[in-house]
């Protein structure tokens, strides 16, 4: 049996674990801190982590980039995108007026985690604005709150598994500003992933570049463009060592086992970079069909 770590039950999380184990046997073990998820599988209690790493809306999670990074070894074994639909989550009967329909003049307070929040800033700017919005350590424990709660005006910010899992009525449905808001999460874990398989592979390294030495960053990048390595990803880190020190976050859309990558990491090499491989994985998509 395979053993996941993951944010609580309910949450996106969730959902987007069971999408990519659908069938599967696994024991689930759920944890409030995105830090304890990585403490759980770093230090051998489970299998695998799964870690929401970049958001269509709010771009890059930093927090699980830098705990990935700095702070547990942990390989990526898969990635995978998961559409993030957040819902009003409340009791229908605290909010409806005479006419039956929702008023969202009787809310008083929108909990919710800050990134599911910030996904929706529109609808809550133009329903909720004169509402209180309060960060939680997740979706489904803002629901929880809310449920514990009642007569409060309060309500939440979450997925449709957490409505249901607390027994709360979703007020209005699909509540973020994009309709095409997809979550993409990566699995870390020692351990390959065999359970599932895609036609799809890619690799993600680390990229240090050497001190004074001017043009390095085209110099690498340089690497891929003449061999026609697509980088579907770049972004850069503080290394936390040095001011004005970074490191570059590749992802590539190729294999390691492939001739042509193996060759470009060595010539970046050669040039006094630093290079650090974070995993090279099967990479799917809310359309595969498992």
């Amino acid at each position: 049996m395979i053993s996941v770590a993951l944010l609580p039950e309910g949450s996106t999380s969730d959902e987007a674990a069971r999408y990519l184990f659908v069938g599967k046997e696994v024991d689930w073990h759920y944890y409030k801190p995105i830090a304890d998820v990585f403490l759980s599988t770093s230090g051998g209690h489970t299998d695998y982590s799964v870690i929401p790493i970049e958001n269509t809306i709010e771009g890059s999670v930093n927090l699980h980039v830098d705990w990935m990074v700095n702070e547990v070894a942990l390989p990526i074994q898969a990635e995978w995108v998961y559409p993030s639909i957040q819902n009003i989550i409340g009791r229908a009967a605290e909010v409806t007026g005479d006419t039956g329909l929702i008023d969202y003049s009787r809310v008083v307070k929108v909990l919710s985690h800050p990134v599911a929040m910030a996904q929706c800033t529109q609808f809550l700017r133009a329903n909720l604005g004169h509402a209180e919005w309060e960060h939680v350590s997740s979706t489904v424990e803002a629901v929880r709150i809310v449920k514990e709660n009642p007569a409060s005006g309060w309500v939440a910010i979450g997925t449709k598994a957490g409505a249901e899992l607390h027994g709360l009525d979703i007020l209005q449905r699909s509540v973020t500003d994009h309709n095409n808001n997809h979550t993409r999460f990566l699995l870390l874990g020692e351990r390959p992933l065999t359970e599932v398989e895609s036609q799809t592979r890619k690799t993600t390294i680390l990229v240090t570049l050497p001190e004074d030495y001017p043009g390095a960053l085209h110099q690498v990048l340089s690497a891929f463009a003449w061999r026609r390595i697509n980088l579907s990803r770049i972004e850069s880190r503080p290394t936390k060592k040095k001011l004005g020190n970074y490191y570059f976050y590749i992802d590539i859309e190729m294999s390691l086992d492939s001739v042509l990558l193996p060759s470009a990491i060595a010539e970046i090499e050669a040039i006094g970079c630093q290079v650090r491989i974070l995993g090279s994985y099967p990479s799917f998509s809310y359309q595969d069909d498992k």
